[in-house]
């Protein structure tokens, strides 16, 4: 029917063939498959369209009309349900809304009348939370200023632990913090709580002291523990309580250190090692250096002790003139044991080398003890006996020296040696400089050691010298350029002096350059002796110059230059060759032993020559000599050679010039 009324529709007539064909291909053409509606559509129709006959095609219209007004009555009827469930609810609704306005009215109407009583409630709870926050201010006052019970039961208890010290912190802390409270004015407040904070400070610090001084009463050096050291620190706040308790250590610590002394003198170490110091009193040198280096290794370990139980001090506070004191303090019991033992070995001991090795060790220790315990009654201990042992060195080196010179000094030996006397004082001299030499102070100490040994040998042989007129001058000038005292009445000055006047002028010279160089030779091996050096060296030039106007004069005299000599400084008017003596004849007698001696240049020196020591001497004398010599031939050469003097053949006369004499004499 559609494809007929469609025809009939159409402007132009199709044949209805082709519009069959037209729909069918159109049919034919459409893509199903992907039309969703037209498969939902066709799926629906396979539900009641079962059976594709012309009668079922013919009924299929009434058939989708019946289907969707049976589906639409179905829609009604449910709908019919849904709506009369929003009736009921619109029911509900309204019953609802009418309660709610009833409420409303009813809570109006209440609110109305607990309005004041609302306002009164309100009140009520401002006022609870102040107060609240009045009772927690309170809390935090009472916490910040007052002492908990447990605090309080620290601070009263017998014993001191470190709660006592927590609370002692606590109370402290609080009186400070009163300060702050006064300035924020609080000040009745503030000065009530200073006064109780200072109450139980003060109760704390009295039974504090008490406990210290205690402890410190019985203490060993480990038994300063952590609470003393906090105690110590507390007490520093009262200087008198703290010196109290300080006095106290010292007091015991002293006893100890006394203790264990006597014990190292008298019992050694644990075992018996290491052995008794007394077991060495025989020994001077380590007897005395033992004791030192006892006390030596013992205090700076009570200083050690010291420092510990003081080291929780207030560090802005200088604590070093209390520990000073306090070391001074114990130290102190030791200085009688101590300076007994060593009177008892400087009146006892008579060797100088051990009173010298004494008093070296003495002063060491002094220079030691001065830097740990300075101004202590150790120190002045140390001081009295290094004076104490220098004394008693000086004193027993000048008997020594005094006994030695009058035992073994005689009349020179045959080769005008020194004396037997001289060599043993000069060794000593040397075994005490050799020790002085690796001491402090060592120059002092030297100089007073030669001053000892060396001023007696000097003098004797100055004074010995001056007996000798050939000397008389030359002393006389070396005693007034060097202010030498002369003290005659001296056994050492007697001896020598006694010895040396036997001898003759040469000898002497001789006797005096032998020991003068056996002096210097044993001073120059060591420093600060430059002087000393100096004053032997003008001593020898003297006796050397005596010694070369000798030997000078020997020459003079086996050459026969005297008279020749004289004539020439006497020398007149008219020529010299006219002069009796002066002839050719008798200057070749001159000549001829001058010839000998320039052969022989040793050939006229005097015997004593050969007993000098030192080669340096015999050849300044030999020199000195020469030179005189050279001296007056120069003058005779010139003589000769001079026309004036009428010398027949001077050349021929003397044939040497004064310088090739010079020269062989010489040896150059």
């Amino acid at each position: 029917m559609s494809v007929n009324s469609e025809s009939v529709d159409g402007d132009e007539k199709v044949p209805k063939a082709n519009v069959i064909n037209s729909r069918l291909n159109k049919l034919f053409d459409s893509r199903f498959e992907n039309d969703k509606e037209t498969l939902d559509a066709l799926k629906e129709l396979s539900v009641f369209f079962t059976e594709n006959t012309m009668q079922t095609r013919r009924s299929l219209r009434s058939k989708i009309e019946k289907r969707s007004l049976s589906i639409n009555e179905d829609f009604l009827s449910a709908f019919r349900k849904v709506k009369e469930a929003l009736d009921n609810i619109y029911l509900d609704v309204t019953d609802m809304n009418k309660a709610v306005e009833t409420m409303t009215a009813q809570l109006q109407a209440t609110k109305a009348q607990t309005h004041q009583l609302i306002e009164h409630t309100t009140k009520l709870q401002a006022e609870g939370q102040k107060l609240t926050m009045q009772q927690e201010v309170a809390q935090s006052f009472l916490k910040s200023f007052q002492l908990t019970p447990a605090e309080l039961s620290a601070l009263r208890e017998a014993n001191i632990t470190e709660e006592f010290f927590a609370a002692l912190d606590r109370v402290q802390t609080i009186h400070a913090n009163c300060r702050t409270l006064m300035q924020s004015g609080h000040q009745t407040s503030a000065l009530d709580i200073m006064d109780q904070m200072a109450m139980y400070q003060e109760t704390a610090l009295e039974r504090l002291y008490r406990w210290a001084q205690t402890h410190c009463r019985n203490i060993e050096a480990p038994g300063i523990n952590q609470l003393l050291n906090q105690a110590m620190a507390k007490l520093q706040d009262r200087p008198v309580l703290f010196k109290y308790v300080l006095t106290e250590y010292c007091t015991c610590r002293r006893a100890v250190l006394v203790h264990l002394f006597i014990d190292a003198l008298t019992k050694g170490g644990p075992g018996g090692t290491p052995k008794p110091i007394e077991a060495h009193a025989h020994d001077a040198k380590r007897y005395v250096g033992d004791m030192l280096a006892w006390l030596h290794q013992a205090i700076p370990g009570e200083r050690d002790n010291l420092l510990t139980l003081l080291k929780n001090c207030d560090t802005k506070t200088d604590v070093s003139e209390e520990v000073q004191q306090a070391l001074s303090n114990i130290s102190e019991g030791v200085c009688h044991p101590l300076q007994v033992r060593v009177d008892q070995i400087l009146a006892t001991d008579t060797s100088v080398v051990s009173l010298y090795h004494v008093s070296n060790l003495l002063r060491f220790y002094l220079q030691t003890f001065n830097q740990v315990v300075p101004g202590s009654s150790l120190e002045a201990t140390l001081s009295e006996l290094h004076s104490n042992s220098e004394k008693a060195f000086l004193s027993t080196l000048q008997s020594q020296v005094k006994q030695q010179l009058l035992e073994k000094v005689d009349a020179p030996p045959p080769d005008l040696s020194p004396s037997p006397g001289i060599p043993p004082l000069l060794t000593l001299l040397k075994e005490i400089i050799s020790i002085a030499s690796v001491a402090e102070g060592r120059q002092d100490d030297i100089n007073k050691v030669v001053s000892c040994v060396m001023d007696p040998l000097l003098q004797a042989i100055t004074l010995s010298a001056s007996r000798l007129a050939a000397t008389v001058m030359t002393v006389y000038f070396i005693l007034a350029h060097f202010q030498v005292v002369s003290c005659v009445m001296d056994p050492l000055l007697q001896a020598i002096t006694l010895s040396a006047s036997r001898l003759a002028a040469t000898d002497m010279a001789v006797y005096l350059l032998n020991c003068l160089h056996l002096m210097t030779t044993t001073l120059a091996l060591y420093e600060f002796m430059d002087e000393r050096l100096e004053r032997l060296k003008a001593q020898s030039d003297a006796q050397l110059d005596t010694l070369t106007s000798e030997q000078a004069s020997s020459l003079v005299a086996n050459l026969n230059l005297g008279p020749i000599y004289t004539i020439l400084q006497e020398q007149g008017k008219g020529p010299l060759s006219q002069v009796p003596g002066m002839e050719p004849a008798n200057l070749n007698n001159f000549l001829g032993k001058l010839e000998s001696l320039l052969n022989v240049p040793d050939m006229f020196s005097l015997p004593q020559m050969e007993c000098l020591l030192s080669n340096a001497h015999r050849s300044v004398v030999q020199r000195r000599a020469t030179q005189v010599i050279t001296a007056i031939y120069t003058q005779l050469y010139n003589a000769v050679h001079n026309p004036d003097n009428l010398y027949a053949n001077p050349s021929q006369l003397m044939s040497r010039t004064p310088e090739q004499v010079t020269a062989a004499l010489l040896g150059s």
